[in-house]
């Protein structure tokens, strides 16, 4: 059976995943950034464990990233910045999307609450 640090973890996985598949190649334009951002987030914050969820879609990226007339691109990792809070159990676990060379990295930045503090702060780990 998973830890609820492992299945913290596993779901910010899958909110990652939900989000940047579902999006991704999306029409974007310059006026359409903000209204894009509130939709991805309001969507993946249905999610279970899904506390927050922050989207930044950068304005100058899109517009450099336009190479036709119709006025918009699509949406792709290098235009977004993305921040999730999943908690499950009394673990929180803090992650964030962005570009590391060249590459959309979706990372765990911090876990709080993590099973190894409680077993420690209960007597029971090493």
């Amino acid at each position: 059976m998973a830890t609820p640090t492992q299945q913290a973890c596993f779901e910010a996985g899958i909110k990652f995943g939900s989000l940047y598949h579902q999006f991704a190649g999306t029409p974007v334009s310059p006026d359409s950034t903000r209204s894009l951002e509130t939709a991805m987030a309001e969507s993946i914050e249905n999610q279970p464990f899904c506390e927050s969820v922050t989207v930044a879609i950068d304005d100058d990226r899109v517009a450099d990233a336009i190479d036709h007339a119709n006025g918009y691109t699509e949406l792709t990792g290098s235009l977004m910045t993305v921040e999730m809070r999943i908690d499950h159990e009394g673990v929180t676990a803090h992650t964030r999307m962005e570009m590391e060379n060249g590459y959309p990295r979706m990372k765990l930045v911090s876990v709080d609450g993590d099973d190894t503090s409680r077993d420690a702060a209960a007597g029971n780990g090493s």
